[in-house]
């Protein structure tokens, strides 16, 4: 008995929940505030500011702290009815987590910690923004991928780097000394920083270098930006059909609860009369669906057998017209009696006219 009564009453609590989530003023108002709490978050970089506004400052924190958390309550409460959907989202648990650290004892007596957290509510504005969240869940699907760019290259500047120590250490000790020393002059050439002043350098030690630094250059600032380019792409892809599945099932789950009837609303059992006039129309509707075009193609038919007969009713009417005696035709050159009419039988038995 508890449990049909606790039932409705959560569904109840979901609907006005999901009512006041969904709507366009609670959507701004967060992000107004997410915004504004960033601006106050610099401000609060200036130290005269904060000697003169500390009081302020603080009780406005404070204010934001409990807006924010009446947010989450909403969100909680939009999901009354399948709270397992809820904490599946990993934006609301983000939200609740970087919400739920500010109450504990060490975050607050924290400065640093405090400010880290305040600056993760920031991130926050990435759940109003679709396309901000769409590039949030591709960097974390490009991590994989990210990870293999990483291996191939270190493999890459490891390889080139003892190749440079081994032929310009003793020319160019100061880039080229040790395997360190190697591998970070080899890196900073990936961004093409100082390409024309490294050949020019080997081309002093010999004509071959031009061939490890163009074969390196290639291989490490097209290559592997252009790998790295192909993984981030394809990670926004799958964030893209991420993020439209994820809108699908919630419009899907919006429809399936708006289906459901209330259970103050649920009629009472129908009688015969009306059960009957329900299968009727329930009949008609499944008949007259696809004898559609068969009606259309009736009417047309019809229409055309009335142009018809009002064609043959006009040609009827010019012929009596042309067989009356003293005819005289409107057209000159033409004399009465010239004209010879088409016999009584109408228009589908008349003779040729005499020549």
């Amino acid at each position: 008995m508890s449990e049909q009564v606790a039932a409705p009453l959560r569904h109840a609590i979901a609907v006005r929940g999901r009512r006041i989530v969904d709507s366009p003023a609670f959507t701004g108002t967060v992000f107004c505030l997410i915004v504004t709490n960033a601006a106050l978050l610099g401000i609060e970089t200036y130290s005269g500011v904060v000697q003169q506004w500390h009081g302020a400052l603080k009780a406005t924190e404070y204010a934001f702290l409990c807006a924010f958390t009446v947010e989450i309550l909403l969100r909680c409460a939009a999901h009354a009815d399948r709270p397992g959907d809820f904490f599946r989202d990993p934006w609301n648990m983000f939200d609740v987590l970087v919400v739920a650290l500010a109450f504990l004892p060490f975050a607050r007596e924290n400065a640093t910690v405090l400010r880290l957290l305040r600056l993760a509510r920031v991130l926050r504005a990435a759940r109003f923004l679709p396309q901000l969240r769409i590039v949030i869940v591709a960097v974390g699907k490009s991590l994989p991928g990210t990870l293999s760019f990483l291996l191939i290259g270190t493999l890459l500047l490891y390889v080139y780097a003892m190749v440079g120590w081994v032929f310009f250490a003793d020319d160019n000790p100061e880039h080229f000394g040790s395997l360190g020393r190697a591998a970070l002059s080899l890196f900073l050439l990936i961004t093409l920083d100082g390409l024309g002043d490294a050949v020019r350098e080997g081309l002093e030690i010999s004509r071959w270098t031009i061939v490890y630094f163009a074969s390196f250059v290639l291989l490490g600032s097209f290559l592997l930006v252009n790998l790295l380019i192909g993984v981030v792409i394809n990670s926004l892809e799958e964030a893209r059909e991420l993020e439209m599945t994820r809108e699908r099932e919630e419009n899907a789950a919006a429809s399936g609860t708006a289906a459901i009837p209330d259970a103050t609303a649920i009629p009472g059992p129908a009688t015969d009369s009306e059960a009957a006039t329900a299968s009727g129309a329930a009949t008609m509707s499944r008949v007259v669906g696809p004898t559609t075009e068969v009606v259309d193609a009736v009417e047309a038919t019809e229409a055309l057998r009335a142009q018809i007969a009002v064609l043959r009713r006009a040609l009827d009417g010019i012929e009596a017209n042309l067989a009356r005696p003293g005819h005289r035709c409107g057209c000159r050159g033409v004399e009465e009696g010239e004209l010879v009419g088409v016999a009584e039988s109408g228009p589908w038995g008349g003779r040729r006219p005499r020549p």
